[in-house]
C-alpha cells in the first residue's frame, strides 16, 4: 500500500511541475515593467487588433492552394481542427474561409472592425460550424508563444506589508532579479485584494492617451506596423483605433486615478499595483469569446460592486465611491470574438443599438461608455434575411454588415467528408458498412443542383448544357468528368467553362445550393438508419429506407416542393439513379472478389487496343512486343473491343479517331502528365468490365448463390472447392473493401435479387 501510494505521489508531483513550469514558461503572469519590455521586443504581436490578431491565427495553422474543377481555392488548415485531432473539420467552404479572411484583413488595414459579418444560407449549411471553427482554433492559438495576449489585474497587499518596506517575497529568485518593487508576484496570502478588468483592457491603457500615442509612433513607426516574422505577421497593418483612442473601462479608471492622487501622481507606484496576467481566450468561461442566441435580453449592463473585504481594501478615497463594473457578453467578448447567432431571429429594436456600436466600437451604457476592440460575426437563415430585407431599416443595417453567401456543399467529396467523422462504429454502435454514407451523400449534392442558364454560354455549347443532367453535373463539379457522349471539342469546351457553371448563380436569389436536402437532415437519416431491425451493420439499404420516409414528408422539407425542371428536381427519380449506382458498385466490388479477371486486365486491353488504334490512324506498324517484329495493326482487337464500345450507327474510324484526339487534346492540356486511360476513358473501361461479366450471368449467379448459402450456414451440398471460393470471396471483400460477414451477406443477397434474378 505505501509502495502504491508512493508510486501516486510521484505521478501527482510529476504532473504538478509539469503545470508549474509550463506556467512560468508561458510568462502567465508579469509585473508591468516586464510586460513592457516584452511589448518593445515583440511590438507587432503586443500590439495587435482583435481583427489582426484573427488574421495571424488564421496564417498560424496554414494554408494550401487546392485545384478543384470548380476552380483554385485556398483552404485554411484551421477548419481542418488539427488541435483537436480532426473534430469539428468543416468538410468545403474553401470560398466563405477566403472570405472571412480577406474581411478580417481588411479590418486590420484599416485598423478597426467597423462592420459585422453576416454569414447566411440555408440551414445546415455550416455557418456556425464555420465560426466554431474560429473560436476554437482562437482558443488552441492563446495557448501558443505566437497567441500570447495580456490584460491586467489590480493587486492590493495586505495593510501589515504595506506599512512596511519589505515587498514580501525576496525568497523568489524571480523577484529577487526584480529592480522594482511590483506587486505582482505577492503570493495570496499577502494580498488583500486582487481586482481584474472584466474588459480585458489592454495593459497600455494605463498611459495616458498622449503618452500611448508618441509610444505607439516609436513602436510601429508611421503609425503602420510592417510585417513582424516572429509575430507570424504577414500584412501591414494600422495601429488600431482601439489602441489609440481607447481608455481605462469605468472602475479601472477610478481605481488608477485614486491611486495616483495617493502616490502625489508618482506614475511608477501607481503601476506596482499591477499584476499583467495572460490572456487565455475560452468560449467555455466567456473569455474573448462569447456567443449571444436569439433572445430579448440587453447584451450588456452595468453592477455595483458590493461593500465586502475586497473592497474596503482598496484605497480610501475609494472605499465610500460607488464603483460599477460591466458585465454582458459584449463585455466577456471584448478583444475577441462576439458571435450573434441566428440575429434575425431577434425582433430588430433588440439589436438596434449595434448600428452606432459596430461603426464607433463604443456602446454608451447609463453611466459611461464601454471602448470595445472585438470581431463581429452572425449567422442568419435566408428566409429571415429575406424578410430583413423588407424592413425600413435595413438600408441602415446593410452599410454596417458585409454579407458571406454560406450555400450547402455542392461537391459530392466535400459531402461524403462531413459524415465520415460524424457516422462512425463508435457513434452508432454498430458497423458502418461500405457506402452507407456515399449513397446519403449522393443523393444529398443530386437534391442540390440547379440548371444552368445555357444563354449564358457560348452558342456550341448550348446544346449540351440542356442536355446536362444532375448527374452529369455532379462529377463534372466533383472530378471534372464530362459525358462519354459529347465530342472531344465539347468535353473540352464543357471542362473549360466548369468554374464558371459554378458560379453563375452566385447573384440570384435562388443560387443554386440554396435549396435541398441539408447535411443535419441527411446525418439524422444516417443515424436513424443505424438502428433498422434486419440489418446488424449500418446498411445502404436502410439508408435507402429512410431517405423514401423523406420523400414522403413535402409538408416537413421545402425542397420537396420544387418544380421539376428538366430532370433537376426530381428528387425521387434521384433516390432511384442513386440506387442504381450503389448497384453497381456493390456488383463490381462483388466481381471483384470472386477474382474471375484482374480488375488491371481492362485497362490493360483498352491500352493495347489505343496503341494499335494509333498505329492504324497514322497508318504505321505496330511491333510485336514478343518477336520484335513489325505487324499491321491487330484487326481482330480491334474490332473486339469496338464491338462493345461503338454506338449503333457509328463508324469504326471515326471513333479510332475520336480515341486519339481525346488523347491528343488531354496531352497539350497536360503536357507534363502521361495520360491515364483509366481516367480519361473510364466509362469505356467499366463497359468492357461489363461486357465481359455479361457474358458470365450465369456462372455469377451461381458463385453468388453457394456464397450465400455459405455465409448461412448451410453448406451441406457445396463442393470443397466452392467452399474454398467462398471463404477467399469473404476475404477479399473484407479486406479490400471493408464489408463483415452480416453487410457481405445482405449485399450479395440484394445483388441476387436486383441483377442475377432468373
Amino acid at each position: 500500500m505505501g509502495a502504491k501510494k508512493s508510486n501516486v505521489d510521484k505521478v501527482l508531483e510529476q504532473l504538478s511541475s509539469g503545470v508549474r513550469k509550463a506556467f512560468q514558461e508561458d510568462r502567465t503572469i508579469m509585473s508591468f515593467p516586464e510586460y513592457f519590455a516584452l511589448v518593445h521586443e515583440q511590438p507587432a504581436r503586443q500590439l495587435r487588433s482583435s481583427a489582426q490578431y484573427l488574421v495571424d491565427m488564421m496564417d498560424y495553422f496554414g494554408r494550401e492552394e487546392l485545384t478543384l474543377p470548380t476552380g483554385k481555392v485556398v483552404r485554411f488548415r484551421l477548419f481542418d481542427a488539427p488541435f483537436a485531432g480532426g473534430e469539428g473539420r468543416v468538410a468545403g467552404q474553401e470560398r466563405v474561409q477566403e472570405e472571412v479572411y480577406r474581411l478580417l484583413a481588411n479590418f486590420a488595414r484599416e485598423g478597426r472592425v467597423n462592420k459585422l459579418i453576416l454569414m447566411h444560407g440555408p440551414n445546415g449549411s455550416a455557418k456556425s460550424s464555420i465560426v466554431r471553427s474560429l473560436m476554437a482554433g482562437m482558443e488552441a492559438y492563446a495557448r501558443q508563444p505566437e497567441g500570447a495576449a495580456y490584460s491586467f489585474n489590480w493587486v492590493f497587499p495586505s495593510e501589515r506589508l504595506a506599512a512596511s518596506d519589505r515587498i514580501g517575497f525576496a525568497a523568489s529568485e524571480r523577484t529577487r532579479a526584480m529592480a522594482g518593487e511590483s506587486y505582482a508576484y505577492l503570493p495570496a496570502e499577502s494580498i488583500d485584494a486582487r481586482v481584474p478588468c472584466e474588459m480585458h483592457d489592454h495593459p497600455l491603457f494605463l498611459f495616458q492617451q498622449e503618452q500611448r500615442l508618441g509610444l505607439l509612433s516609436q513602436l510601429l513607426p508611421e503609425s503602420t506596423a510592417p510585417a513582424d516574422a516572429a509575430a507570424g505577421t504577414k500584412h501591414r497593418t494600422a495601429i488600431s483605433d482601439y489602441l489609440r483612442h481607447g481608455n481605462l473601462c469605468y472602475k479601472c479608471r477610478r481605481i488608477y486615478d485614486a491611486l495616483l492622487a495617493s502616490y502625489d501622481g508618482d506614475l511608477g507606484k501607481v503601476l506596482n499595483h499591477v499584476q499583467v496576467e495572460r490572456f487565455y481566450a475560452s468560449r467555455r468561461y466567456r473569455r474573448g469569446i462569447a456567443t449571444i442566441e436569439p433572445q430579448m435580453s440587453v447584451d450588456a449592463r452595468i453592477q455595483q460592486l458590493t461593500a465586502d473585504r475586497s473592497l474596503a481594501a482598496l484605497p480610501k478615497a475609494l472605499q465610500h465611491t460607488s464603483l460599477y463594473e460591466p458585465s454582458g457578453a459584449l463585455v466577456d467578448a471584448n478583444r475577441g470574438v462576439l458571435e450573434f447567432s441566428d440575429l434575425l431571429k431577434r425582433p430588430v429594436e433588440a439589436f438596434k443599438y449595434l448600428l452606432a456600436t459596430v461603426e464607433t466600437a463604443n456602446v454608451s451604457m447609463d453611466s459611461f461608455v464601454l471602448h470595445l476592440d472585438m470581431v463581429y460575426l452572425a449567422s442568419t437563415n435566408e428566409t429571415y434575411l429575406d424578410a430583413f430585407k423588407e424592413h425600413p431599416d435595413f438600408p441602415s443595417f446593410k452599410g454596417r454588415m458585409e454579407l458571406i453567401k454560406v450555400p450547402y456543399v455542392l461537391r459530392y467529396a466535400s459531402e461524403r467528408d462531413i459524415y465520415l467523422p460524424q457516422v462512425t462504429e463508435r457513434i452508432v454502435g454498430r458497423h458502418v458498412a461500405p457506402h452507407a454514407i456515399d449513397v446519403a451523400a449522393l443523393w444529398a449534392v443530386l437534391t442540390r443542383m440547379r440548371r444552368n442558364d445555357a444563354s449564358l454560354y457560348p452558342k456550341d455549347l448550348h446544346d449540351v448544357l440542356e442536355s446536362l443532367t444532375p448527374i452529369e453535373k455532379l462529377w463534372l463539379y466533383d472530378r471534372g468528368e464530362v459525358p462519354e457522349r459529347l465530342s472531344a471539342r465539347e468535353a473540352k469546351e464543357l471542362r473549360s467553362i466548369i468554374p464558371e457553371l459554378y458560379r453563375e448563380s452566385r447573384s440570384y436569389p435562388n443560387y443554386e445550393g440554396r435549396f435541398g436536402a441539408s447535411a443535419r437532415e441527411v446525418r439524422t437519416a444516417l443515424l436513424n438508419a443505424a438502428h433498422h431491425e434486419g440489418h446488424h451493420c449500418l446498411s445502404p439499404l436502410a439508408v435507402f429506407e429512410e431517405l423514401r420516409q423523406i420523400l414522403e414528408s413535402k409538408s416537413v422539407y421545402e425542397f420537396l416542393r420544387q418544380d421539376v425542371v428538366h430532370g433537376y428536381h426530381d428528387h425521387r427519380a434521384f433516390l432511384e439513379h442513386t440506387e442504381e449506382l450503389f448497384t453497381q458498385w456493390v456488383d463490381a466490388e462483388v466481381r471483384d472478389a470472386m477474382g474471375l479477371a484482374p480488375e488491371s486486365s481492362y485497362g490493360e486491353l483498352f491500352s493495347r487496343y489505343v496503341n494499335h488504334a494509333s498505329q492504324w490512324v497514322k497508318g504505321e506498324k505496330v511491333r510485336d512486343p514478343t518477336s520484335g517484329q513489325l505487324l499491321d495493326p491487330d484487326a481482330k482487337l480491334l474490332g473486339e473491343v469496338e464491338s462493345v464500345l461503338i454506338g449503333k450507327g457509328e463508324k469504326a474510324e471515326d471513333f479510332r479517331r475520336s480515341v486519339i484526339g481525346t488523347i491528343g487534346a488531354r496531352a497539350l492540356e497536360n503536357p507534363d502528365s502521361p495520360p491515364v486511360y483509366t481516367e480519361i476513358f473510364r466509362g469505356y473501361i467499366q463497359r468492357l468490365r461489363e461486357d465481359f461479366f455479361n457474358k458470365r450471368t450465369k456462372e455469377l449467379r451461381r458463385i453468388n448463390e453457394a456464397f450465400l448459402r455459405f455465409l448461412s450456414g448451410d453448406a451441406k451440398g457445396l463442393q470443397p472447392k466452392e467452399v474454398e471460393h467462398a471463404t477467399a470471396m469473404l476475404k477479399a471483400l473484407t479486406e479490400r473493401y471493408g464489408y463483415c460477414e452480416h453487410c457481405a451477406r445482405d449485399t450479395v443477397a440484394y445483388l441476387l435479387k436486383k441483377r442475377y434474378a432468373d
